[in-house]
């Protein structure tokens, strides 16, 4: 993994916008589609130079009513080495680029527990995955998001994409909050009646501000990759 960018950060007031190309350190990628927003950035299937495709994620500074940021690079590298420590199964992480305040991430194809829970067909093997990962993650005092457009389904394993954890607590662990939303529960179609209206908007013309996009949607919605 490589690190660049000591500068200071440059504020991004366009991430909405998919941009055609991203520089990482000294290389650029080509953008390709808009996986989806989160919380703490914009994520794109993109193309190396050599063809390899990867994730890259742009980290955002748009308002979030209940989360609480501080430095959100310094967060996301963080992040990533203390799980990586656990051993759970996620994307490597490639480049970082503080300056642009950008990741390339490796891309892990396959339906999100979001869309699979959506269509009914949810493996229970990924259930089973997820309570693995908690054997890991609880006894070093972590939790992660387990929001379900944040683990994706490749080859019969599971993965979680994003790098964010935090603090154990059992309000937020995956047996009090997280499994709520990883069957077709109230809380779940709730939430995808909501994402409903917002992709109808976009199908109806609310873009991004240069037509290249929209403002939130993809192949995973409201979730890091």
């Amino acid at each position: 993994m490589r690190v660049k960018g000591a500068e200071m950060a440059v504020q991004h007031g366009s991430e909405n916008r998919m941009p055609k190309e991203a520089a990482v350190n000294d290389a650029v990628y080509r953008c390709l589609q808009l996986l989806g927003r989160g919380k703490g950035g914009y994520s794109y299937l993109a193309e190396s130079g050599d063809g390899r495709q990867v994730v890259l994620k742009q980290l955002h500074h748009e308002p979030c009513s209940y989360y609480v940021f501080g430095d959100k690079f310094a967060a996301e590298m963080r992040d990533y080495q203390t799980l990586q420590e656990t051993g759970i199964l996620m994307p490597d992480l490639i480049e970082a680029d503080a300056g642009r305040e950008r990741l390339i991430k490796a891309y892990v194809p396959g339906p999100t527990v979001f869309e699979l829970v959506a269509e009914d067909i949810l493996p229970e093997a990924c259930v089973t995955q997820v309570l693995e990962m908690c054997r890991l993650l609880y006894p070093a005092g972590l939790n992660i998001d387990y929001f379900p457009t944040n683990f994706v389904w490749n080859g019969g394993q599971l993965y979680y994409v994003d790098y964010e954890c935090n603090p154990y607590s059992d309000e937020w662990n995956f047996e009090n909050w997280g499994r709520k939303y990883w069957s077709r529960t109230p809380e779940f179609l709730e939430h995808a009646a909501r994402l409903e209206v917002e992709m109808a908007a976009q199908q109806s013309g609310i873009w991004g501000p240069d037509g290249a996009g929209p403002v939130n949607g993809g192949q995973q919605q409201n979730g890091d990759r």
